[in-house]
């Protein structure tokens, strides 16, 4: 090894780690409530728009690699933008960075705690199809406590409560 060489591997690390640090405090000075990127609300909730999407432990792909999800479709919540990459959190709580472009504005919601009964009318009505725990149907509206969704071609209503991938209080417009 060459007296010239010596320096520059002995402090690669350190270059490493103030490339590092100077990103985390790029990334911290985004604000939470406001989307830097889009000017969409934060928090929001959108799908995966692909059947691979990593989550990455910082907005770029030099940063390792957190989850794999292999699910087209799967509600999560974006909670910070940066630049082409989004700060997502999953059902489960994991949080992490991904293209934006792997993510999708058509919504959906996932059946949580048990299975459910879809039903043809908000709060009644007739059976439609029971649902088993981590079904994934396109959110079609919700008013008040129920959401009208569709799941495989099947059409109907689960209360609010059964669902992730909606806020308690918010209203979708029908589509």
């Amino acid at each position: 090894m060459t007296a010239t060489s010596r320096p520059v591997s002995r402090f690669a690390p350190l270059t490493l780690a103030t490339a590092f640090l100077a990103t985390a405090l790029l990334c911290a000075a985004v604000s939470p409530g406001k989307a830097e990127e889009t000017k969409l609300p934060l928090p929001r909730f959108v799908s995966l728009d692909a059947n691979d999407v990593n989550m990455r432990a910082g907005p770029g792909t030099e940063y390792p690699i957190l989850w794999q999800y292999h699910r087209k479709g799967l509600p999560v919540e974006i909670v910070q933008e940066f630049d082409t990459w989004r700060r997502i959190r999953d059902r489960d709580g994991a949080i992490g960075w991904v293209q934006a472009n792997l993510l999708s504005s058509r919504r959906t919601a996932q059946v949580v705690d048990g299975q459910k009964v879809l039903m043809s009318e908000p709060s009644g009505g007739v059976p439609i199809a029971k649902l088993d725990p981590g079904v994934i149907g396109h959110l079609k509206e919700c008013d008040g406590s129920e959401c009208r969704l569709d799941v495989n071609g099947y059409k109907g209503w689960l209360p609010r409560s059964d669902l992730w991938g909606v806020y308690p209080d918010e209203k979708v417009e029908a589509k």
